[in-house]
């Protein structure tokens, strides 16, 4: 399949043993009842083989809807998909799910959610600092209008969250931030952290712009995860896209990844070139 062919949103890339591997919202299945998630694998991020179910909910499993933005991470020698699930009347959360391979089976590794229970919560991301993980998450905009971006310490076998989530910052913050639907609503959506080529901590993360969806950088002060941040007042990518990540490609390039454009039912994986210049993003030209 060519990546005009797949309908998923928020793709994510592992790289591993020569190979990409790529996960995702199920385009069809993203805002209504939903079942699992698939990988598609391919050598070139043009051409893939798939879907490949890696995920399928078992009997009882707690949730039935929004099976959202799926990533997996080798952590300790097993593979790790952090996923966010909701079920009627029961918070939005991610969960963490384990397999030993990359085409999984993925199976439910912590007990339900490990983000507050009574928080609305999507998209988290793993960050491991000092040799300490970390989920770093969003707590939704649906619940808190100025949508937040959090942080939360895990055990060491990602089983659970250990103390209180830190807010790291809101939405609104961002200068290039507009507010959705023309209300008093901030969205956050899909952190990822990158450790640029000088060293320095940053985050992208995903909202609305004047451009549509978008996706920017936000930067650690300390250069560690729970700091204060500063945001670029110039997206990397606004032309109504985003929900992205970073990776070194298997030609050495560095690549980012994201989902364009927006609207259902026409989401498509995107790679693009990126350029790291002192730590400043932008897409090559």
């Amino acid at each position: 399949m060519k990546n005009n062919e797949i309908h998923i949103r928020d793709p994510y890339i592992l790289v591993h043993e020569g190979k990409y591997y790529m996960y995702g919202t199920r385009g069809p299945t993203g805002w209504g009842l939903a079942d699992g998630f698939d990988v598609y694998c391919g050598y070139d991020l043009e051409n893939w083989d798939g879907p490949h179910e890696v995920f399928h909910a078992p009997p009882g499993f707690w949730a039935d809807r929004n099976y959202w933005a799926p990533e997996v991470h080798e952590y300790c020698g097993k593979y790790y998909m952090l996923a966010s699930f909701k079920a009627e009347g029961v918070c939005r959360g991610t969960q963490i799910l384990k397999a030993d391979s990359p085409l999984g089976p993925f199976m439910p590794w912590s007990d339900g959610p490990v983000t507050p229970g009574d928080w609305e919560c999507l998209d988290g991301t793993l960050y491991v600092e000092n040799g300490t993980p970390y989920m770093v998450f969003c707590h939704e905009w649906v619940q808190i209008k100025d949508g937040a971006i959090c942080s939360v310490m895990l055990s060491g076998d990602l089983k659970q969250a250990v103390g209180e989530p830190k807010t790291l910052f809101n939405a609104s913050e961002a200068p290039w931030c507009k507010s959705h639907n023309d209300s008093a609503d901030y969205v956050t959506d899909g952190p990822f952290m990158y450790i640029s080529e000088s060293g320095e901590l940053l985050m992208i993360w995903s909202s609305f712009s004047n451009g549509g969806y978008t996706m920017a950088a936000s930067r650690s002060s300390t250069g560690s995860l729970n700091s204060k941040y500063t945001h670029d007042v110039t997206p990397i990518f606004k032309k109504d896209g985003g929900h992205g990540m970073i990776f070194k490609g298997l030609d050495g390039k560095l690549y980012i990844t994201l989902h364009t454009p927006n609207n259902t039912p026409e989401e498509r994986p995107r790679f693009y070139n990126l350029l790291d210049k002192n730590g400043i993003l932008s897409i090559r030209p």
